[in-house]
């Protein structure tokens, strides 16, 4: 019995396991092995999810569990109950808990402070780390690698964005470049532990506050929705702010080999143009499908000793249709 709280829980090589599992499941649907057969999986979800929800849900059913969904309201703890009681009663009942609070990880680690129940976290205040998980499947679906990807991420420095910097900085040779703006970069506890993964492993962090001297020659070129889920911003005049990084296809000019990637929903006008969400270097849709086979394979990882991975298979590159 494992938690997936986050990313620094990990070890590299249980990242790289967790990551090359998804990749594998991708590559090969079917068949599945049904390592959750006979157990339950409670989804929890206090925000709004599409993707995230459907991709543990679809996920623990296609490895053989079953399901108990709540929404916002159902648990006491809108009365006052403490996350440690509802962890130790919810751990009595389930195999797996599955949750997104939008709120600080302390929350997590309270329902984790039983010694029966996993608990993975499908979204905080601080960190996404199973959205981290999916795009870590995706670049090895796609390119094969990690090592020596060069990453340009542009947008707000969020929970996904953190997530991206954990996870990307433990891979050697890869340089994260993170363009946000001003009053909206990575929180500083995390930037220090991302440098600090980046000095020991050989990969690059770098964050500015413009979209000026961009390196160019990058592998892939990420954004998220400027309004993060769960959150506001005081400033009534953000969107000045946040509008000189918008992704547009001027972004090519110097990479025309690279991906575009977006953790979805995507507002088109906003942090990026139709033109690059919906045309030929777009791996976002792909990328939302991959989330459903990275879900299985941390779940796979929190309930059972993980079998060795085998290396993954590219996933061609077609054009995305609007959706």
């Amino acid at each position: 019995m494992r938690h997936l709280i986050s990313l620094t829980d990990l070890t590299d090589s249980e990242l790289r396991r967790i990551a090359h599992r998804g990749a594998e499941l991708s590559a090969r649907p079917t068949p599945r092995p049904t390592p959750l057969d006979g157990q339950i999986v409670g989804v929890y979800f206090a925000k709004t999810s599409t993707r995230t929800r459907t991709a543990f849900s679809s996920g623990a059913l296609r490895l053989g569990g079953s399901l108990i969904a709540y929404g916002p309201g159902d648990l006491q703890l809108n009365t006052g109950e403490s996350t440690e009681d509802t962890g130790r009663v919810l751990s009595g009942m389930l195999d797996v808990l599955v949750a997104r609070t939008a709120g600080p990880e302390a929350e997590l680690r309270g329902w984790a402070r039983q010694n029966t129940m996993s608990v993975i976290n499908a979204m905080t205040a601080e960190e996404h780390p199973t959205q981290a998980l999916t795009d870590l499947t995706t670049l090895l679906r796609h390119f094969g690698r990690i090592d020596g990807l060069r990453i340009l991420y542009a947008g707000e420095g969020n929970n996904t964005a953190a997530a991206l910097a954990l996870a990307l900085t433990r891979f050697p040779g890869v340089r994260f470049d993170v363009r946000t703006p001003p009053g909206y970069g990575l929180a500083a506890p995390i930037a220090h532990r991302a440098r600090a993964q980046a000095a020991r492993t050989g990969a690059v962090l770098a964050e500015r506050h413009d979209m000026n001297d961009l390196d160019g020659h990058y592998d892939v070129i990420y954004t998220t929705r400027w309004q993060t889920t769960g959150t506001s911003k005081p400033d009534p005049r953000w969107r000045d702010t946040f509008a000189p990084f918008q992704v547009t296809t001027a972004l090519w000019e110097t990479s025309p080999n690279a991906v575009f990637m977006h953790d979805l929903p995507a507002h088109r006008g906003e942090e990026v143009t139709a033109e690059v969400l919906d045309g030929p270097h777009s791996i976002a849709f792909a990328q939302a499908t991959n989330k459903m086979h990275s879900a299985m394979a941390a779940l796979e990882f929190v309930r059972t000793t993980p079998a060795p991975a085998t290396p993954p298979a590219r996933q061609d590159r077609t054009p995305v249709a609007a959706r």
